[in-house]
């Protein structure tokens, strides 16, 4: 049995079924409203869309940045918490510093692989690769800020989890050396800014230190 109605064969179901319908062609759908809904489905399905690559891509995007940090370490063998405060400072693509305000004044800079130790009237410089250890561990810092995924996982097999808003990067160490003395290192941070930095070491002793960004003024 025919009838006068003819059926587009691009809407055909499967098996010759019936088509499956036209939103853009129903009753009471405006074809711009149904554009601007696929789009923004489109969107919010990208934003979902977060891993390391994503996060390191957001990091990579800032190229220096400045932190207050207040820092609490708990060392075996000594009664209560040993707290610091100061300021962190980066540059991409290899440049660090760490300034201690209190209890004692103090710094530690890095740039390429110097470090540069001061604290009062005495200054160190060695080449941060003589301490393999220490060098994986601030590797760790600089490659999280910049967004360096290859550093980042030449020392460390690195677990995320949360998504833009609160992210928590975990760090396990690679090297047998540096496993002997780290447990893990805990990174947490919000969008591109990094909010705490946890180390735990094999021993028990931890430290945790959190930071509040800085806004830099934009130069005049």
């Amino acid at each position: 049995m025919t009838s006068g109605t003819k059926i587009d064969p691009s809407r055909r179901g499967d098996a010759g079924g019936p088509a499956e319908p036209d939103p853009t062609r129903l009753p009471g759908v405006d074809r711009r409203a149904w554009l601007l809904w696929a789009s923004a489905s489109s969107l919010t399905a990208h934003a979902q869309t977060f891993d390391l690559k994503s996060l390191m891509q957001r990091m990579a995007q800032r190229k220096s940045g400045e932190a207050r940090f207040t820092e609490e370490r708990t060392v075996s063998g000594i009664d209560g918490p040993l707290t610091a405060s100061g300021t962190l400072a980066f540059a991409a693509p290899d440049r660090f510093a760490r300034h201690t305000l209190h209890p004692t004044k103090e710094s530690m800079e890095v740039q390429g692989r110097t470090l540069l130790l001061k604290r009062g009237n005495r200054t160190r410089q060695m080449d941060m690769d003589v301490v393999p250890e220490l060098a994986a561990l601030l590797d760790a810092l600089r490659a999280t800020l910049t967004g360096d995924t290859a550093l980042l996982q030449k020392h460390f097999r690195a677990q995320l989890s949360g998504n833009d808003a609160k992210w928590v990067l975990r760090l396990l160490p690679l090297d047998e050396r540096l496993a002997r003395q780290v447990r893990q290192i805990e990174l947490v941070g919000q969008a591109a800014d990094l909010r705490s930095i946890e180390l735990q070491l094999t021993g028990g002793d931890r430290s945790l230190m959190l930071l509040e960004p800085v806004q830099v003024p934009a130069p005049k």
